[in-house]
């Protein structure tokens, strides 16, 4: 696929899963061997895992609004950064709803193949998105 056509199936899969809330609409999107990158330590997350992922996400956030800031796409690779905006309506990370309106920054470099996206590295700011839930981040003391 040309780097325009690579364009225009994130800006689909914007509209369609971030958007319009169709998480179904993964099965279109995410390549049958999908592989989410969020952590060089852990390993990736499957199609499954990555449905399940943006599930709990959007019942945290169910008013989620995504805006693509900026894309670089070359080669069977795209790159985009992005603003997440929503109110937390329901439990995240075993925060209960605080009804607090979030902007956290997104990240994100796929690779696709097929029309798909195969692999996928990068994310949300998770730490800044706890710190306007009002979460504290600790370290336990060494013993």
């Amino acid at each position: 696929m040309s780097a325009e056509e690579n364009k225009a199936l994130l800006r689909r899969y914007v509209e369609e899963v971030w958007q319009n809330g169709n998480i179904a609409a993964l099965d279109d999107f995410l390549a049958p061997t999908y592989q989410r990158h969020v952590s060089p330590t852990a390993p990736p997350l499957t199609r499954e895992g990555q449905t399940q992922r943006l599930t709990r996400f959007r019942a945290a956030f169910p008013d989620v609004e995504l805006t693509v800031e900026d894309v670089l796409a070359e080669g069977d690779r795209i790159a985009f950064r992005s603003t997440i905006h929503g109110t937390h309506q329901g439990a995240f990370q075993g925060i209960a709803p605080t009804g607090i309106r979030i902007t956290v920054a997104l990240l994100d470099v796929v690779r696709i193949e097929k029309g798909r996206f195969a692999e996928q590295w990068g994310g949300p700011d998770l730490l800044d998105l706890l710190r306007q839930l009002g979460a504290t981040v600790s370290v336990p003391e060494n013993k």
